[in-house]
C-alpha cells in the first residue's frame, strides 16, 4: 500500500535553517512538540472498549494486519470496516515502549540494547504508519474514525521524535571498542589509505540487520586511533533500520536533514583532525614562497586523503544506511557534502595561482592540478561521485572546471617563460674549460623534472591549445597534429613510420630544445680557440643527450630521429675537434722532404722533432687543462687521440731514431717515447693541469 505522509508532521520538526531536521523542543525539554488532541477526542478516545489486557504484540498486529487488508479490499470506502480494539492496544503499547526506552535512557543511545525489542518496537511503528495512511482515507464525517486518525499522528509523531533522537545519537556515537586490547588485521589494514576499500567492505551489505547490540566504548587502548567515519557495522545496521522506519513514515526529509548535518560536522572535524585548515586570501597572498610551498603540501595531502579515504568512505556510509531505500537518497547526500568541500577547497588554488609566477612554482601547479583532477574525474565511472548528475554548466563542475583551467594555464605561462629564460642569457664570458654551461645543466634538468608531469603536461597544453587557436600558436606541427590526431593528444604514442606523434607539449619541448642549441652555438662562439669550441660543444651536447636518454619521457617526446640527430652532430664535432688540433701536429710526423738523394736531412729532421716537441708540450699543457666531465666522452677522446698520434709517433721513430742517436745532444730532439705520448694523452681532459718537468721525471 502506497504510503502519504502524515498531514500534521509538518508542525513537529523544525524548518529553521540554524537547526535543520532537528524535532521542535518542548518549554524545557528537547522533545518532539505533541500537538494537544481535541477535548472531544480524547474524550471519545476514552469511552473506547478497553482491550484485552491479554493480547500479546504478535496477536496484536494480527488482528491490526487483518484490519488493514479488509480495508484495503473494501471497494466502498464510504462504508469502512468497524475498527477493531487491537488498534488502540497498540497505541498504548507503542506509548509504552517509548516509555521504557526513556526510563532506560542511562547512555546517549537507547535504540540497539535490546534486539528483540527493537524490532518490535520497529515493527508496532509500522503499523501505526500504516495506520495513518488508513484513517486519512476515512470518510471524513466518521466522527470515531477521525479521534482515530488524530490519535494515530500523534502517536506516530512521538514515535518520530524518538527515532530521530535515536538517529542523531548514533551519528555522534564514537566508534564502538572491541572487548581486548589487541589490533586485528582489518584495523591495520584500516591504517593504510591504500587499504580503505578493503576497510570499508563492511559497509556494503548489511548480513544480519536485528542484530543492533553496539559494543563496550571503552575497552580499546587510547593509542588505537579510529579510522574514518568511526562506525562498527553493528551501529551502521542500526542507523539503517531506524532510517527505513523514519522514511517509511513519510518523514524522509526529517532523516536526511539530520544526517546531512551530523555528517557535515563530522567531516569537518576529520579534516581538523588530518590537520587542514582554511587560509585567507590575503594571508596566501602575502606568504612567502618557503611558507607557501608547506600550505601547499599540506592542501595537496588533505585533497588525496579526501580522495582516496574519507569520500570513498562516506559514499559507502550513505549507501549502506540508506541501502533500504531508492538509490537517490544516499547519491543526492553524499554529493551535497562532498560538493561543499570540493567548493572550500577550490578557493585556494584558485588563490595560490595569482601569486607572482616563477620557475620553481611549476611543480607545485601542477601537484596541485593533479589532485583536482583526481578528485573529479573518475575515469572508471560514467560519472563522478562528486559531480553527481549535474549537467555541464553547473555550480561544481564549472567551479572545479575554473580551478583547473587557471592552474593549467599557470603552468603553461611558467613553462613557456622557459624559452625567455633562455633567450635572456645571453652572457659574453665563455665557461671556463669548455665546461658543460649552467644554462644547459639548469633547462636538462628542468625539463627532466618537468616531463615526470609528461601526461599532465600534454592535457594542459592541449586545453590551452584548445582555448587559444592553434594557428595562431603553435608551429604547423602542433596545428597538423590537433586537427589530424586531436583523439590521441593525452599519449601521443608513434607515427606507422616510428616517429612520434607531435603533442602541443612536445612542439614547446622541441622549441625550448632548438633555443638552447642556438644559444650554445652562440656561447661556444665566445672561445678564441677553435678547438676548445669544440669541446664545448661536445660536452654540452653530450649531457643533453645523457639526459634524455635517462629520461624515457623526454626521449619519447623527442623521438628517435631527434637523438640519432643529437648523436651525429656529436660525432661532427668530434671531427672537427681532431682537425682543428692534432692535425698539424701529424704533418710534424710526415716523411715528406726528409729525404735529399736517398740521404736523411738532418736539420729538416731536427726541425721536424722540435716542431712536434714544442706543439706537442702546448696542446698537453692547455687540453689537460680543459673538462670532459662524462667519462665515456674523455675515454672516447683519448682513444681516437691515441689510435692516430701512436701509430704515426712509433713510426716515425722507427725510420728516423738512429739518425739522431749519433748526434749530440740527441735527447734534445728526442724528449718522447711512444708510451710517454700515450701516457700524457691519458691526461688530457681532466681539467688539472701536470708539471711537464715532473711528468718528464
Amino acid at each position: 500500500m502506497e504510503k502519504n505522509p502524515p498531514p500534521d508532521k509538518s508542525s513537529s520538526f523544525s524548518s529553521d535553517n540554524d537547526n535543520v531536521g532537528s524535532p521542535k523542543p518542548s518549554d524545557s525539554e528537547g522533545q518532539l512538540h505533541q500537538p494537544d488532541q481535541q477535548d472531544d477526542n480524547k474524550k471519545h478516545m476514552e469511552e473506547t472498549p478497553t482491550n484485552d489486557p491479554e493480547l500479546t504484540l504478535p496477536e496484536i498486529l494480527e488482528k491490526v494486519d487483518i484490519f488493514l487488508a479488509t480495508f484495503a479490499s473494501t471497494d466502498n470506502k464510504f462504508n469502512p470496516p468497524e475498527i477493531p480494539n487491537a488498534v488502540q492496544s497498540l497505541f498504548k503499547r507503542v506509548e509504552s515502549m517509548i516509555q521504557q526506552y526513556n526510563v532506560a535512557k542511562s547512555t546517549t543511545i537507547r535504540f540497539g540494547r535490546d534486539p528483540e525489542a527493537d524490532s518490535s518496537f520497529l515493527e508496532a511503528v509500522n503499523r501505526i504508519s500504516m495506520l495513518s495512511t488508513t484513517f486519512s482515507d476515512f470518510p471524513s464525517n466518521t466522527l470515531r474514525a477521525s479521534s482515530f486518525n488524530n490519535s494515530t499522528v500523534s502517536i506516530l509523531q512521538k514515535a518520530m521524535a524518538f527515532l530521530d533522537e535515536e538517529f542523531r545519537g548514533l551519528l555522534e556515537e564514537p566508534m564502538p571498542r572491541p572487548n581486548n586490547n589487541t589490533i586485528s588485521d582489518q584495523q591495520i589494514a584500516m591504517k593504510t589509505p591504500k587499504k580503505t576499500t578493503k576497510q570499508l567492505s563492511s559497509f556494503n551489505s548489511i548480513s544480519e540487520p536485528d542484530r543492533c547490540i553496539l559494543r563496550d566504548a571503552e575497552s580499546l587502548t587510547q593509542d588505537q586511533e579510529p579510522e574514518f567515519p568511526a562506525f562498527s557495522q553493528e551501529a551502521v545496521s542500526c542507523m539503517n533500520r531506524v532510517a527505513t522506519a523514519m522514511i517509511s513514515a513519510g518523514y524522509e526529509n526529517e532523516c536526511r536533514m539530520v544526517f546531512s548535518v551530523l555528517r557535515r560536522n563530522a567531516f569537518r572535524n576529520s579534516l581538523q583532525k588530518f590537520g587542514y585548515e582554511t587560509i585567507n586570501v590575503d594571508d596566501i597572498h602575502r606568504m612567502q614562497w618557503d611558507s607557501l610551498e608547506g600550505e601547499i603540501a599540506s592542501w595537496i595531502n588533505t585533497v588525496k586523503h579526501c580522495s582516496t579515504v574519507l569520500f570513498p568512505a562516506e559514499q559507502q556510509l550513505c549507501d549502506s544506511v540508506f541501502s533500504n531505500q531508492r538509490t537517490s537518497i544516499s547519491h543526492s547526500l553524499f554529493t551535497d557534502l562532498a560538493r561543499a568541500v570540493v567548493i572550500q577547497f577550490l578557493n585556494f588554488p584558485e588563490a595560490v595561482v595569482l601569486t607572482k609566477r616563477s620557475a620553481e612554482k611549476l611543480f607545485k601547479f601542477l601537484d596541485m592540478y593533479e589532485a583536482i583532477r583526481d578528485l573529479s574525474d573518475r575515469e572508471s565511472t560514467t560519472t563522478s561521485p562528486i559531480y553527481g548528475d549535474q549537467e555541464p554548466g553547473d555550480e561544481l563542475i564549472n567551479e572545479t572546471e575554473t580551478a583547473k583551467s587557471m592552474l593549467g594555464e599557470a603552468a603553461v605561462s611558467i613553462f613557456c617563460d622557459l624559452e625567455n629564460s633562455i633567450r635572456s642569457d645571453n652572457g659574453r664570458t665563455p665557461v671556463p674549460s669548455g665546461a658543460v654551461h649552467p644554462l644547459t645543466r639548469y633547462v636538462m634538468n628542468y625539463l627532466k623534472y618537468a616531463c615526470e608531469y609528461r601526461d599532465t603536461l600534454e592535457q594542459v597544453f592541449q586545453r590551452h591549445l584548445i582555448s587559444s587557436n592553434s594557428e595562431n600558436n603553435y608551429s604547423n606541427a602542433g596545428a597538423e597534429f590537433e586537427s589530424h590526431h586531436h583523439h590521441q593528444i593525452h599519449k601521443p604514442g608513434k607515427m606507422e613510420d616510428g616517429t612520434p606523434r607531435t603533442s602541443p607539449f612536445a612542439v614547446e619541448l622541441m622549441r625550448v630544445m632548438d633555443l638552447l642549441d642556438a644559444n650554445l652555438e652562440m656561447k661556444s662562439k665566445l672561445y678564441k680557440d677553435p678547438a676548445l669550441r669544440y669541446v664545448f660543444l661536445m660536452n654540452n651536447g653530450r649531457y643533453i643527450v645523457q639526459k634524455i636518454k635517462g629520461s624515457t619521457e623526454i626521449h619519447e617526446s623527442m623521438g628517435d630521429n631527434w637523438r640519432r640527430k643529437r648523436s651525429s652532430d656529436l660525432r661532427q664535432y668530434h671531427k672537427s675537434y681532431q682537425r682543428e688540433t692534432w692535425s698539424k701536429v701529424l704533418q710534424c710526423l710526415s716523411f715528406d722532404g726528409l729525404s735529399v738523394n736517398g740521404k736523411v736531412a738532418k736539420s729538416m729532421l731536427k726541425e721536424r722533432f722540435k716542431s712536434f716537441n714544442t706543439m706537442f708540450d702546448e696542446i698537453y699543457k692547455t687540453q689537460s687543462t680543459w673538462v670532459v666531465s662524462d667519462e665515456q666522452l674523455q675515454s672516447e677522446l683519448r682513444v681516437s687521440i691515441s689510435a692516430v698520434m701512436i701509430p704515426a709517433y712509433r713510426s716515425f721513430m722507427g725510420r728516423f731514431k738512429q739518425s739522431l742517436e749519433s748526434s749530440r745532444q740527441a735527447e734534445k730532439y728526442i724528449k718522447y717515447q711512444p708510451e710517454d705520448i700515450e701516457t700524457l694523452i691519458e691526461e688530457l681532459f681532466d681539467g688539472n693541469p701536470t708539471s711537464m718537468a715532473r711528468r718528464r721525471t
